[in-house]
């Protein structure tokens, strides 16, 4: 058995596919971006057949966030923020990404691609299309609000995670997930049920 060709489907040894799936997908994210990306083509530069790619990750967001080590996927965001009452969003999103955030395993691959994102074009275009389409207006269309409301509160959450842990700004970066959800869960709120909201 083990002289016979490989063939398509699962292989030995998972942990060196995954992570060959995974160098594959890296690679065709950085060349395609998030949007024209598909799984058969990361399969295909991985030499794998589609089906070990779904076997490994359920979903193209699954597998751009296990490629770019991101703490969090869309499934587990969009359920988070939308299940429990509404008028609770502003909070759940501020303590959600304070705890993603809490710690330098989960907080540094975030932070090194918003640096990469920052200096660098093409990072810049897959973050953005990664966020925008699997994320934010998911959210946005769910909750029937207006994509720049949700842009805006995601905007606001970006500045506070730059000034607390890449520019490192006091009182900021030493405020307690308690302090910060007080101070910012009420004008996120706003961003999905605000008064003006159309």
């Amino acid at each position: 058995m083990s002289g016979t060709p490989r063939r398509p489907g699962r292989r030995p040894g998972s942990a060196d596919t995954r992570g060959e799936i995974l160098t594959a997908a890296r690679r065709v994210f950085a060349e395609k971006g998030f949007d024209k990306a598909t799984v058969r083509g990361i399969a295909r530069e991985a030499q794998v057949d589609p089906a070990l790619v779904h076997h490994y990750f359920d979903t193209k967001e699954g597998m751009f966030a296990a490629a770019m080590q991101l703490p969090i996927t869309p499934q587990e965001v969009i359920p988070l923020l939308l299940e429990g009452p509404r008028t609770e969003i502003g909070e759940r999103l501020v303590g959600m990404i304070l705890r993603v955030t809490a710690s330098p395993e989960t907080r540094d691959p975030m932070v090194a691609l918003i640096r990469s994102a920052m200096t660098n074009e093409q990072a810049a275009a897959m973050f953005r299309e990664f966020i925008s389409n699997a994320l934010l207006y998911q959210v946005a269309d769910r909750l029937q609000v207006p994509h720049l409301r949700v842009e805006a509160g995601f905007a606001q959450m970006f500045g506070v995670l730059m000034a607390r842990y890449v520019l490192k700004l006091e009182p900021m970066a030493s405020a307690s997930h308690e302090e910060l959800v007080k101070l910012l869960g009420p004008t996120l709120q706003r961003y999905f049920t605000g008064d003006d909201l159309n």
